[in-house]
């Protein structure tokens, strides 16, 4: 059941701004939590919905509704996985599209980590809980390798190997447009988009040291499907630097692929480009050294089946 405030606005502009006013009057609330209410629509000024830049005029009946606290332990679920090598330290899967890897808010289940819970029964905790230990991630639309970490020691030895730029992690991505050379680095640093909070940009105040190398494998009429080899690995790294430099994804929503897409002249590349629904990238190759035997070890995964329809189509076309 929420639990639910109730404020009176005072008068002669000393309330401010709607998510000032809350954040200031219910004890413990941040501004951004207080942000992420009203979007939900859990904030209403005399009965109605507004934006968090409102600015209270004094007077206005504010009602606050916070939900009850998640669970802090996920849930185990029974979803299925593919599951490429398992043994008693890490699990590595090949993660489907449509799949988000941790719950998070707006997204308590259905994730990689709820059946990951389900799957593995011998986790022995990582900082002190049971519960697999996610070292990277990829982006829910995004498809491919990705591992685990089932215990504290071997969620450290990985994470140093990320934090060191060790890891061999390559991804295969289809953009649109013709790169003028064969092969390319992009450099630059990412940080959250100055405007756009759902994105990310190589123009933030504040960004992260990124680099990404990427290769033609082959060129169509109006696309290109690369290999890129990520030296860092920032949150939408691949996504914002390729279309940051004139080529982004097939598919990006997010980052302009879908709006090329709605300049195709070929109504089977529209249609099939279409019903791909994400952005065409996919996680093909991760190599790291195991963190007992220490062994080096390489996973490696076909594309998938959407992806795979779109290149087909594109090879016979130019046949």
């Amino acid at each position: 059941m929420d639990t639910t405030y109730e404020f009176i606005a005072p008068g002669e502009g000393e309330a401010g701004r709607l998510d000032q006013f809350v954040a200031r009057s219910v004890e413990g609330m941040t501004r951004s939590t207080v942000q992420r209410l009203i979007d939900e629509g859990r904030v209403t000024v005399d009965g109605k919905v507004e934006k968090p830049s409102l600015k209270l005029r004094g007077g206005e009946r504010i009602v606050v509704a916070v939900p009850p606290p998640a669970p802090a332990v996920p849930e185990a679920e029974e979803i299925p996985l593919v599951i490429l090598h398992e043994d008693s330290d890490l699990v590595v899967v090949n993660k489907s599209a449509g799949m988000v890897v941790h719950p998070g808010a707006g997204m308590p289940g259905g994730t990689l980590v709820n059946a990951l819970l389900a799957h593995c029964t011998d986790l022995s905790g990582i900082g002190g809980e049971i519960r697999p230990g996610i070292v990277h991630r990829i982006d829910k639309d995004t498809t491919g390798v990705l591992v685990v970490a089932k215990n504290d020691r071997s969620h450290e030895g990985l994470a140093r190997q990320f934090r060191e730029h060790t890891i061999k992690r390559i991804y295969l991505a289809l953009v649109f447009g013709s790169p003028k050379t064969e092969t390319g680095r992009i450099e630059g640093a990412i940080g959250r988009h100055p405007t756009d909070r759902l994105r990310m940009s190589g123009k933030a105040k504040h960004g992260k040291h990124a680099v990404t190398h990427w290769k033609v494998l082959a060129r169509y009429p109006g696309m290109t499907l690369l290999r890129l080899r990520l030296e860092t690995g920032r949150t939408h790294q691949i996504r914002v630097h390729l279309a940051e430099s004139g080529h982004p994804l097939v598919g990006d929503e997010v980052y302009g692929g879908t709006g090329r897409a709605n300049d195709l002249r070929d109504p089977i590349l529209k249609k099939l480009v279409r019903e791909l629904g994400r952005q065409a990238l996919h996680a093909k190759t991760l190599g790291f050294i195991h963190p007992s035997s220490g062994s080096y070890v390489e996973f490696d995964t076909e594309l998938p089946d959407d992806m795979a329809r779109i290149i087909t189509y594109l090879e016979q076309q130019g046949a």
